[in-house]
């Protein structure tokens, strides 16, 4: 007669889960503090920036690195069949709230300006309002705009200039910050036209680059500090991570720097920031 054995019980192994990438430091650097008051003060720049592209109804129209949503509202608005992205899954929410609450159909998604996640040649129009310029890889966004839009197709941006107020308070902060990574360009390069032909090269059949200037306008300097520190995402981040001699002294200098470019004449503040508009078409 057979003996039957009962085999050792084995505990069965759990699978685990891969261990999650750590986020990039511009995406941590950007879901800290509120974009949503900042991003809407740059809605008139997007009105006029969809007007020098020529958005039509029915164009297909892309936002790129969009934040809480300006460029694809304005292009919405001129009836174009639009998608808007960002990186940053809260600034994505804000904007679909903005475009619901005015009756915009406007389909949002999280998406990198790196790595979009669209088909060659699908866009008629792809614009980027103070946001391409500030992703760590400047050409390989360059390249995915001009992969992405159709060939006679528009590319329409608006960056900061390096002479602006922004550039010059980023030199400001940027002083106090552990020095970048070799080849690193600022991202205020974007608005040299210079930069901007290396970037887009001879797949740019024509470039139109426009000195605009936005007016930040706040109750006092003081009052700028703060909303700064408080809502911008890489300012609040960097202020973070400063001991408070070293705040105390970047807010004197950043002070130091608004006041001297005020030119509201009253106790107010009103700061030209000179920013390009650029108008790309694709090669053929």
């Amino acid at each position: 007669m057979a003996v039957m054995t009962k085999r050792p019980a084995t505990k069965k192994k759990r699978a685990t889960a891969p261990a999650a990438a750590a986020p990039k430091p511009n995406f941590v650097a950007w879901s800290t503090g509120n974009y949503l008051t900042v991003g809407a003060a740059f809605q008139l720049m997007s009105e006029q920036l969809c007007e020098a592209v020529d958005v039509r109804p029915g164009q297909k129209v892309l936002d790129v690195a969009g934040g809480t949503g300006s460029a694809a509202i304005a292009a919405a608005r001129r009836w174009a069949r639009v998608i808007g992205t960002d990186f940053i899954p809260y600034m994505v929410d804000a904007a679909r709230a903005r475009a619901k609450a005015e009756g915009l159909d406007i389909d949002f998604k999280v998406a990198d300006a790196e790595n979009l996640p669209f088909a060659d040649g699908q866009f008629d129009t792809v614009l980027s309002a103070i946001g391409v310029m500030f992703a760590p890889n400047q050409q390989k966004c360059a390249d995915e705009l001009l992969r992405v839009v159709k060939p006679g197709g528009k590319i329409g941006l608006t960056c900061w200039t390096p002479t602006s107020s922004v550039a010059q308070m980023s030199g400001a902060i940027g002083k106090y910050l552990p020095p970048p990574p070799p080849g690193f360009m600022p991202p205020v390069a974007w608005g040299a036209e210079a930069r901007l032909r290396q970037l887009f090269g001879s797949r740019a059949a024509s470039m139109h680059v426009t000195q605009r200037t936005h007016l930040f306008k706040h109750p006092t300097p003081a009052k700028y500090i703060e909303y700064v520190k408080e809502n911008y995402g890489p300012t609040a981040f960097v202020f973070k991570m400063m001991d408070k001699a070293t705040r105390d002294k970047v807010t004197d200098e950043i002070t130091a720097q608004i006041t001297a470019a005020n030119i509201s004449g009253d106790a107010t503040l009103v700061v030209p920031g000179e920013y390009a508009e650029i108008v790309i078409v694709k090669a053929p």
